[in-house]
């Protein structure tokens, strides 16, 4: 079964001591990663860049620490919308404002709801959003 990754749960794969409670959530979604493939919005890379660097400039994990994450990623079936941007002004936008999320945490919610996936996001604000717009989020199996 194909999801939308959110970078909050991603990003437990490199720096789980920052969310001890949603370690298994993250790890429940890799494993489904073996399995099957995610999508991500064409925004993910950078926010997984942004954590990266400062979770490195406050000494949380090394560079080689973060290339094996990065590695991991890479290994993984992440598929990038390329409608990202062609929706950011407009339903983007739309639901940013209805849920009152950051235009880029709405980025994962529009792209699941245009696609129809379920939403694996340890953001509890996105999760609800999703819950309102009537989205499945993912669940541990």
């Amino acid at each position: 079964m194909s999801f939308v990754l959110d970078a909050s749960v991603a990003l437990l794969w490199l720096v789980p001591q920052t969310n001890p409670a949603g370690a298994a959530y993250a790890d429940s979604a890799l494993l489904a990663l073996k399995e099957s493939q995610a999508l991500v919005p064409s925004l993910f890379a950078l926010e997984v860049a942004n954590v990266v660097a400062k979770v490195e400039a406050k000494g949380i994990v090394s560079e080689a620490d973060s290339q094996r994450f990065i590695s991991l990623l890479g290994q993984l079936e992440l598929v990038t919308d390329v409608e990202t941007m062609a929706h950011a002004l407009g339903d983007t936008l739309n639901l940013a404002r209805r849920y009152k999320l950051s235009a880029y945490d709405a980025a994962y919610l529009e792209l699941a709801l245009r696609k129809g996936l379920p939403l694996a996001t340890l953001d509890a604000d996105l999760a609800q959003a999703a819950a309102r717009a009537g989205l499945h989020v993912f669940a541990i199996h």
